[in-house]
Parts: structure tokens; C-alpha cells; sequence
């Protein structure tokens, strides 16, 4: 089968497997941590094991997951970036905003976010599939039919809906950044804490969410103070978006045509794809409309201000 028949079949697979799991209380046992630091749960064990099997059995491939990191199998042409459950919390309390998130990059040296060509995102409750090539636009599957991406045409923040990247971040600082933000957009719009990445950025190209954000690593990288306190919220590691956390959504929402940036509104072309922990971590501003994400980045400018300001108290 060819890379886009492969990643596709891969990423139904793990659906069939994790589904049976979903909102079960053994789902939600800690197992082991993950190479980035985030806790494993027994639903992702599960999830991890299928794609080792199906892919040891393809062989010539290699992938990066969010708990084996880089296996390699023969001479592999391309390297996949898999997040099994993109949302594990949500997989484990029997939630929609839970995903199996698959990018494929050719099997480069050091691939880049750039590299990447395909993504790969299907809910696994609900079955819905989200499958981009870069350049060659996104199909959207629900119930065996195609539907249409569909972008909001908000621009007002007053009216925003918008989700956030809160699991590992500590709430105080990060409410110092994007309190202002929740304000302005809390009673004609809305903010969720969905728990997932790759729901989150998929609900752009829906229509039902405006924007993304996730600011961890930037409010890492201005304010030096913060790291600790991050580390002291995920138990010794920081835990902001990786690269499987947001590679396959990226094709996704680009292709639909909304925004995406790192933390500073800088495109995120040059960032590693393989990898975990603080060096490879990415903050993100995700939006429907470029309109409206130079207005999230003038929120989250003045906010990292305000927390700047924080720490010299």
C-alpha cells in the first residue's frame, strides 16, 4: 500500500482498538510515563501496542510515538509522527475530544514540520476522519460520506470561541497571560479546555472553534522564572505541546486555509518533528482567519507582559 493508504489504514486501526476502552475506569490506570514526560494510561498502552504491530509487520517504515519515540524497521523511505491518542484523558472519561493523530515526513535527517505531507486525524468515538496532503487540500469523512471544511468567519473576540492547551500548565501564570482573553470572550463567546490538540485544531476547519492557543513553551522562553513552576505541575517535567501533539493538524488546518504559528505568530516550518521535552516543545496560535489571529496575538503579547511584570513583584 502507498504512504497515504497506509497512514490512513493505521490510523482506523488504533480506532478500533482504543474504541471498546473508551470511558472505562481501568482506561484511566497509570501505567508508565511517556518519553516526554506525561503520564502513560492503560488506554494508551493499548493504542501504542497496535501500531507497533501493524507497522512491524509493513516494515521498511519508521515512526516516532509519544511513548516508544523513533522506532525504525528496515530501510524506511518515510517516518511517521504518531500520537495514538491525541487526548487521553478525554479517551479515558468516554469523551468526544479524543484522536488518533498520524503525519507522515520523508525519512530525512533532522525532518522539519516542513517536511511533513500528510496528516491524519480520526476522532475515535465518533469515527469522523480528517485527511490532508500538503498542497492538494483536506478530505473530511463522516459516516462514509465526504463533507466540506467549513471555517468560521469570526473576527471579533468578544464573540470568540476558543479552546486552550491547560493539562501540565500552571494555572495561575497561565491565566496571567490569557485571563484578559478569557474575559473578553466569556459571555457572547467561549472557553473550552478540551484536552486534545488535534481536536481542538480540527474544530477550526468545522466551524465550531475560532481559535487555538497554546503558550506554554513561549511563557517558558520569556519568563526563564516560569520553568520551574511547570516543572513543579508535571511532577519533574514540562509538559507543553510536542511535535506528535500538533503535526498532523497543522496540514489539516492549513490546507483548510486558517492560520497557524508558534507562540510569537513565526511560522512553525523549521521546527524538529522528532522529539519531546522542552527542546522540541512548540507553543501554538491557531485561527480560522488572519484577522483574528493577529488579534489572539495581541492578546497573548500583552498577556506575557502582564506575567513578566508578575515576577518582578
Amino acid at each position: 500500500m502507498d504512504i497515504k493508504e497506509l497512514v490512513y489504514e493505521l490510523t482506523k486501526s488504533v480506532r478500533e482498538k482504543v474504541y471498546p476502552h473508551l470511558g472505562k475506569l481501568s482506561s484511566r490506570r497509570i501505567v508508565d510515563v511517556a518519553v516526554g514526560g506525561d503520564s502513560t494510561f492503560a488506554i494508551d498502552e493499548v493504542a501504542e501496542e497496535d501500531v507497533m504491530i501493524f507497522l512491524k509487520k509493513v516494515g521498511n517504515i519508521a515512526y516516532y510515538s509519544e511513548d516508544k519515540g523513533l522506532v525504525v524497521y528496515g530501510k524506511p523511505k518515510y517516518v511517521l509522527i504518531v500520537d495514538p491518542v491525541d487526548g487521553t484523558r478525554p479517551a479515558a472519561a468516554g469523551f468526544e475530544s479524543a484522536c488518533v493523530s498520524i503525519a507522515a515526513a520523508e525519512y530525512v535527517s533532522e525532518p522539519k514540520i516542513k517536511d511533513v505531507f500528510l496528516g491524519c486525524v480520526q476522532e475515535i468515538k465518533t469515527g469522523k476522519v480528517f485527511l490532508a496532503e500538503k498542497g492538494k487540500g483536506l478530505k473530511i469523512e463522516e459516516d462514509g460520506k465526504e463533507i466540506a471544511p467549513l471555517l468560521s468567519f469570526n473576527t471579533d473576540l468578544e464573540s470568540l470561541f476558543w479552546s486552550i492547551g491547560f493539562r501540565g500548565r500552571p494555572a495561575n501564570e497561565l491565566i496571567t497571560v490569557l485571563g484578559d482573553l478569557v474575559d473578553i470572550s466569556s459571555v457572547d463567546g467561549g472557553v473550552f479546555d478540551i484536552g486534545s490538540a488535534s481536536y481542538s485544531m480540527t474544530r477550526l476547519v468545522t466551524g465550531q472553534l475560532d481559535a487555538y492557543i497554546d503558550i506554554g513553551k513561549r511563557m517558558i522562553d520569556e519568563v526563564p522564572e516560569t520553568k520551574a513552576i511547570f516543572e513543579r505541575v508535571g511532577r519533574g517535567y514540562i509538559l507543553n505541546n510536542n511535535p506528535y501533539d500538533i503535526a498532523a493538524s497543522v496540514v489539516i488546518a492549513e490546507e483548510a486555509g486558517a492560520i497557524v504559528s508558534d507562540g510569537y505568530g513565526a511560522p512553525i516550518d523549521e521546527y524538529p518533528v522528532l522529539g519531546s521535552g522542552l527542546g522540541f516543545q512548540i507553543s501554538c496560535v491557531a485561527a480560522s482567519d488572519a484577522e483574528l489571529h493577529k488579534k489572539v496575538l495581541k492578546e497573548v503579547d500583552s498577556g506575557i507582559d502582564k506575567l513578566k511584570l508578575s515576577q518582578k513583584l
